[in-house]
């Protein structure tokens, strides 16, 4: 299925200059940098500016999905719950709106950043100094969308891998410290006592 099909698409607002954080008042607002490298938006770190009369398709709100055009990393990542009123979403993401009864945002969001996907961006990208994906080619970008269900199953299995893979890195940094630990205790009682040391007793 097309993704054009499975959402609607919308460009993020055109910020004529920087965003100044408001003094009082104003709108949340997620930027490019609000992302982590790992697709999550932490609406507490938010900041608002102070701007009127934004049209309505610029505010995203929990189950949207925002998605970087420009940059070396052209994924999607799902708004979820924590997200507790709308932000406005600012060029260069896009605001991807699922149709419900055809794809939960989580699915959506997974599927864009697999493999298959980001080789169809690869191809599509334009730039020399900075990538860029054309609106046309997220239109035309070909996803497999199983049922409601299946999708829910998928992401359940993608997020307990992830967890998986968190802690086995926890783990080896555990470790490794350990060692680090052990073999600095070792190579101080093998270093030869000084004087002051050897009197000391």
């Amino acid at each position: 299925m097309r993704l054009a099909d499975a959402c609607t698409i919308h460009t993020g607002y055109t910020a004529r200059g920087r965003l100044e954080p408001a003094a009082a008042g104003g709108v949340l607002a997620i930027q490019l940098r609000d992302i982590s490298p790992e697709g999550i938006v932490d609406p507490e770190r938010l900041t608002r500016v102070q701007l009127e009369g934004l049209a309505e398709r610029y505010f995203v709100r929990r189950g949207d999905v925002v998605f970087r055009s420009r940059g070396e990393r052209n994924t999607a990542s799902a708004l979820d719950e924590r997200l507790q009123e709308p932000a406005l979403a600012v060029l260069p993401l896009m605001v991807l709106r699922p149709k419900r009864d055809v794809v939960t945002p989580e699915y959506l969001a997974w599927a864009i950043n697999q493999p298959p996907a980001q080789r169809h961006f690869d191809s599509a990208a334009r730039g020399t100094s900075i990538r860029m994906i054309p609106r046309s080619s997220l239109d035309d970008l070909e996803l497999d969308i199983p049922d409601i269900e299946l999708q829910k199953r998928i992401v359940a299995v993608d997020a307990l891998a992830e967890r998986e893979r968190e802690l086995a890195q926890l783990a080896a940094a555990t470790r490794r410290k350990m060692i680090s630990l052990l073999l600095v205790e070792r190579a101080n009682s093998m270093r030869p006592k000084t004087r002051q040391e050897r009197t000391s007793k």
